[in-house]
């Protein structure tokens, strides 16, 4: 199992991404990824990281889908990949209703067959064989009585096998990934709760990539209080009732009376109540919490449950260098 680390995005006041990248890359680590909601666009962190590093692989964790078509999206690849000198890898996510059709104005309708149309795009640009055109009911190219015509992108590629991961939650959508991408992002998986994912086997070289809250410390209640306000937002307020896909996964998990809490809690305006509803069990199931020493206990579970790049959600140099020591000879 690799290790890798997740830088996140900006919130609120920016942090510095390019020094804990460089950081990841002087601990050895394996890849540093950014993301996006509504704010920091992941594209240029991915170029600020590239500027500033030399070995380490760079990711996109991920870009929201209808926030670019897939020819922008393969265009981004394309630029990163030269750039960094074929380190980047492309992380894509159909994000929620609530941003799609809120901050980007673009219906959030047929979320698979968006994604698997998208997919087919991407490749076909990096490929880069004819001018590109594809018979999609989603991204019919060109489009359908307009002007255009079929075009091929006027930078060879560096490399035409951009590795592609997809953030998945629901069962369909993971099928989805194994079918048609290189790797798997999940934020929330469980070691202990693989079976919700309702995961069939995958090809060896695919890559089970989840993201992992991580809080060092001494303080096993400490560590776990400082990840409860994120789990917490994700389960209760990234998405209305019956539209939260964190809120359903945990649910699976057999957190479901708990979940509903959270939820009832934070959409109705009580984000206190909120944070105090979940439980330590949640925590420790989609987290690595406490010690050094526990967590490195802790990553032989994740190995086994078939991860191959654990992506550590940490903004501190500490972090990184911490959990670098304690995997060593635990991968």
């Amino acid at each position: 199992m690799r290790l890798g680390v997740h830088v996140g995005h900006w919130e609120g006041e920016p942090h510095d991404v390019a020094a804990l990248a460089r950081e990841a890359e002087s601990c050895g680590l394996d890849s540093v990824w950014v993301s996006e909601t509504w704010g920091s666009d992941a594209v240029a962190l991915c170029a600020w990281i590239a500027a500033h590093t030399s070995t380490v692989g760079i990711g996109a964790g991920v870009l929201q889908m209808p926030a670019r078509t897939p020819a922008t999206a393969a265009m981004a690849a394309i630029t990163l990949d030269h750039l960094s000198g074929g380190r980047f890898r492309l992380g894509l996510g159909v994000s929620g209703p609530q941003v799609v059709e809120g901050w980007h104005g673009v219906p959030f309708g047929k979320p698979l067959t968006r994604t698997r149309e998208y997919v087919e795009v991407v490749r076909a640009v990096l490929r880069r064989e004819a001018p590109l055109e594809h018979d999609g009911e989603v991204y019919p190219l060109p489009l359908p009585g307009g002007s255009g015509k079929s075009l091929k992108t006027n930078v060879v590629p560096l490399r035409a096998d951009v590795p592609i991961y997809l953030a998945a939650m629901g069962p369909r959508n993971v099928a989805l990934a194994f079918d048609v991408a290189d790797g798997w992002m999940p934020l929330f998986f469980s070691p202990e709760h693989v079976d919700a994912f309702e995961l069939r086997a995958w090809p060896e070289a695919f890559d089970v990539a989840p993201m992992v809250p991580v809080a060092l410390g001494d303080d096993i209640a400490e560590c776990r209080d400082r990840l409860r306000p994120m789990i917490a937002t994700y389960v209760g307020a990234y998405g209305p009732k019956g539209g939260n896909y964190y809120h359903d996964l945990v649910g699976r998990f057999g957190f479901g009376a708990q979940a509903d809490a959270v939820q009832a809690a934070y959409l109705g305006g009580r984000p206190a109540e909120a944070i105090a509803a979940v439980p330590d069990a949640l925590v420790d199931a989609v987290s690595l919490v406490g010690p050094a020493e526990r967590v490195r206990d802790g990553l032989a579970a994740w190995r086994d449950a078939g991860v191959t790049t654990l992506l550590a959600r940490a903004r501190e140099p500490v972090t990184i260098r911490t959990l670098a020591a304690a995997a060593e000879g635990a991968l």
